[in-house]
């Protein structure tokens, strides 16, 4: 993503209006978007699209960004919700659009996509915790699909270090067997 005291700067700068600081912004960040939005979607062109979104919002939510955190956690957020989404439209598309029969043989939904590659089963896991235990999901993501530290997970979802741990064990114990198909 470039040096990370710049692209705070370029943040800092397009948040309060700076329109060319913007578009260094959009440009910069973009690999490192498709990247992550890449682990919630493996196929490339979902990963771009979901990237699009990504930076569509940055672009359009921008002044919402406000320095108390680092760019990059507020970025997680954007992306994570961004890629979630993209996965609902993806499934909401599939079941309006059923695959030809001859290719929906022999896929098993827990290790292939019908939708395109996606992760559907941690993508699915994600969308029962949250019915289940919303409060769950977001130490989920940040902590393990985003990768971030501890300490700015905790910071992003607004608890202490201890909650979210305690929080992230209890969310990966109750995903762990949706993930390995022993429920």
């Amino acid at each position: 993503m470039g040096d990370a005291a710049d692209t705070e700067e370029l943040a800092r700068r397009a948040a309060a209006g700076d329109g060319a600081a913007l578009d260094g912004l959009l440009q910069r960040i973009r690999p490192e978007v498709v990247r992550r939005c890449g682990r919630f979607l493996p196929c490339r062109e979902d990963a771009e699209e979901a990237a699009q979104d990504v930076l569509l919002q940055v672009a359009r939510r921008i002044t919402t960004f406000q320095g108390r955190s680092r760019f990059s956690t507020w970025l997680y957020t954007v992306v994570a919700n961004c890629a979630r989404q993209k996965y609902r439209e993806l499934k909401r598309r599939a079941v309006e659009q059923p695959a030809p029969i001859d290719a929906a043989q022999h896929v098993d939904p827990r290790t292939t996509s019908v939708i395109a590659g996606s992760r559907v089963d941690l993508l699915e896991a994600l969308e029962r915790l949250e019915r289940e235990h919303p409060h769950l999901v977001a130490p989920l993501v940040y902590r393990d699909i985003c990768q971030l530290e501890y300490a700015e997970a905790a910071e992003r979802v607004g608890v202490p270090l201890g909650t979210l741990k305690s929080r992230l064990h209890e969310a990966r114990k109750q995903v762990r067997p949706w993930l390995t198909g022993t429920v």
